[in-house]
């Protein structure tokens, strides 16, 4: 009798565990099948790296609450430059078009460079999407958190397509009185850039004797115009939105692996001279000087001078670095000033790939581009990065690390002045034009 109390006592308290058990997985959050909805997922997550997974409950925040358009269809594709540029002008583009309502997307492409001559960033050589980014990633993020929009392969296969096929091209800020300001300002208008577009829309419709407004039977097509990848406020949809856009836009899978496994060298090169401690710690430099950069940038001697005293003043026990640069001459003068003057072993991707040679020859097979974008992936998980402002690169570079502390909540970063205790980025910060101060509240991270 006695053993028979005890059984039951403990199926008593067997089944009121399973209750309470019950009653809190009920009040967890409903991820969805989506695990970065969890709070405790997102605590730790570090957006930084750049294989970091997407949370797309951001976008999927705006993309509900905007009014879709069928049969209107955006191209992001009149971008150039290097990958900050190009990475910022999809964005950019996409934002504009989720605003505008378009329930078609052309899938972007990206304009490449002259190979004789790198200054020539407006030639009309396009290459795929693939070029530099995951298309099956970004495809995957923007249908769940977005499935109002329909992503084309080309612009031929927009259904109902005019024929000769022909874009209509816009500059979204024109479609506000603007008034008195800097030709280089941010759209002021972002928040009645939708019924402005609306607006457009309807005026066009009747001068040129359109269907309106447009359908599948009947589509238009936009293109923006080339210079507006700095023009969208990226905190007008929030922090959040801001931390996690970006991650749309992942490198594609083997540039990616190939710079993580530079990391993996670089950490292995840093141990070397890392006596005491063995933790592979090293600096992040980006030596901007190649033949494309603007005369009015930080030369040389002003880089590699701020970027060595700084190494020297922030007392690291760090006595190796990473350099990423495209200009080889240069790299050499920094590699003896850094080990003159302050002790640093300084090294770059094709020297700690020497001894590699199928990884040597996959790096020789990239272009210029695409090689800096393995530059990208390491100098986001340096130990410390040193860059330069008004690079878009170095900004990029800066911004992306900055997310690592406060995630989801990462506010802006403060423009000049010490960093962020990751980063710290060396120019000139006086004026808000001249000194190309306004890109960094229109970068996204």
């Amino acid at each position: 009798m006695v053993l028979n109390m005890a059984r039951s006592r403990g199926v008593l308290a067997l089944m009121a565990i399973t209750s309470l058990v019950t009653v809190w997985l009920c009040r967890l959050p409903q991820l969805n099948n989506d695990i970065t909805r969890g709070p405790l997922f997102q605590r730790h997550l570090d957006l930084s790296l750049p294989d970091a997974p997407f949370v797309g409950w951001p976008l999927e925040r705006v993309c509900s609450e905007t009014s879709w358009t069928p049969g209107l269809v955006f191209v992001c594709d009149n971008n150039s430059g290097g990958i900050g540029n190009i990475r910022n002008y999809m964005l950019t583009c996409l934002r504009y078009a989720i605003d505008a309502g378009a329930t078609g997307l052309v899938m972007p492409r990206i304009r490449v460079r002259s190979e004789k001559d790198l200054s020539d960033i407006t030639s009309e050589n396009y290459q795929p999407f693939t070029y530099f980014f995951d298309e099956s990633h970004f495809r995957q993020s923007l249908q769940a958190s977005c499935p109002q929009i329909t992503i084309y392969d080309t612009a031929s296969d927009v259904p109902n397509a005019p024929a000769p096929f022909k874009t209509e091209e816009i500059t979204p800020k024109n479609l506000g009185r603007r008034g008195g300001c800097d030709r280089r300002d941010h759209n002021k208008h972002t928040g009645l850039f939708a019924s402005a577009f609306a607006n457009h829309l309807r005026s066009t419709a009747a001068e040129f004797n359109l269907a309106h407004p447009p359908s599948l039977e009947h589509p238009r097509i936009f293109r923006l115009t080339w210079g507006v990848q700095f023009e969208w406020p990226v905190f007008r949809d929030g922090p959040e939105f801001a931390s996690t856009f970006g991650g749309l836009l992942r490198f594609r899978p083997d540039i990616l692996a190939l710079g993580n496994k530079v990391v993996a060298h670089m950490r292995q090169h840093a141990r070397q001279f890392d006596a005491d401690s063995h933790s592979g710690r090293f600096v992040g430099y980006h030596l901007r000087t190649e033949n494309d950069a603007l005369d009015v940038w930080p030369d040389y001697a002003n880089q590699s001078k701020a970027y060595l005293a700084r190494s020297q003043q922030m007392g690291y026990d760090m006595k190796a670095g990473y350099l990423a640069t495209g200009n080889e001459t240069e790299a050499h003068k920094f590699f003896s000033d850094a080990t003159v003057l302050h002790g640093m072993r300084v090294t770059t991707k094709d020297l700690l790939l020497r001894d590699y040679k199928e990884d040597l020859a996959a790096l020789e097979k990239l272009t210029w581009d695409q090689q800096a974008v393995v530059d990208f992936i390491v100098l986001l998980q340096s130990d410390f990065f040193l860059g330069v402002s008004p690079s878009s690169f170095s900004m990029n570079v800066a911004l992306k690390r900055h997310l690592q502390a406060e995630g989801l909540h990462t506010r802006p970063w403060r423009i000049g002045g010490e960093g962020d205790g990751r980063s710290w980025l060396m120019g000139k910060y006086e004026q808000f034009w001249e000194d190309w101060l306004f890109m960094y509240e229109a970068m996204w991270p």
